[in-house]
């Protein structure tokens, strides 16, 4: 009998005090929920303090995709997310990306120094992979990345699927079920 090889997920955290450590029941959640068939890999990204915040993660996020073998599966969470954005936007992708899922991304914009790094250019949304199936997710209730995002989001990237939740915060009630059933629906 042929041994089923796994399916290749890679999660990018968010950020803040105890980014990494804050999206661990995230990534619990995720992986109970996809069960064995999936890997999960949980790199824990360069300090979110400046310079390695703006241009030290969309690098690092290019470095883990591409030491994974295979195909794969996006995951990203907050400032993560938005990050796997940047990168995909802003780079030419050669990697075999099955599917991209992006959990309450801030949607940068603003004129302050530091947010500078993390926004996305202006025509970001006509460099993406429109053949990778990219899924939106976000609370109403969410109390860190304001509801607007989401829609800025959806009027900028229409071809993408979105989900909307009335309740569960930033961290979606610490449970990626939503998600996990996306991703095994592909």
């Amino acid at each position: 009998m042929k041994k089923q090889l796994s399916k290749q997920v890679l999660f990018i955290h968010g950020a803040g005090e105890g980014g990494y450590e804050g999206d661990v029941e995230l990534v619990a959640s995720l992986r109970k929920a996809l069960g064995t068939v999936y890997k999960i890999h949980f790199p824990k990204m360069l300090t979110d303090e400046e310079p390695y915040f703006g241009a030290g993660w969309p690098k690092q996020i290019g470095n883990e995709i591409s030491s994974v073998k295979g195909e794969i599966i996006l995951v990203g969470h907050s400032l993560g997310a938005s990050m796997l954005l940047k990168h995909l936007s802003e780079n030419k992708i050669k990697e075999n990306i099955a599917a991209v899922f992006l959990v309450a991304p801030p949607f940068w914009n603003g004129d302050e120094d530091w947010k500078q790094p993390l926004k996305l250019q202006e025509d970001f949304s006509d460099k993406l992979p429109k053949h990778i199936p990219t899924f939106f997710y976000q609370c109403k209730d969410d109390e860190v990345v304001p509801f607007d995002h989401f829609t800025l989001y959806k009027q900028n990237i229409p071809w993408a699927i979105f989900r909307e939740m009335a309740h569960g915060g930033h961290q979606l009630n610490e449970d990626l079920t939503p998600v996990a059933n996306d991703i095994k629906s592909l």
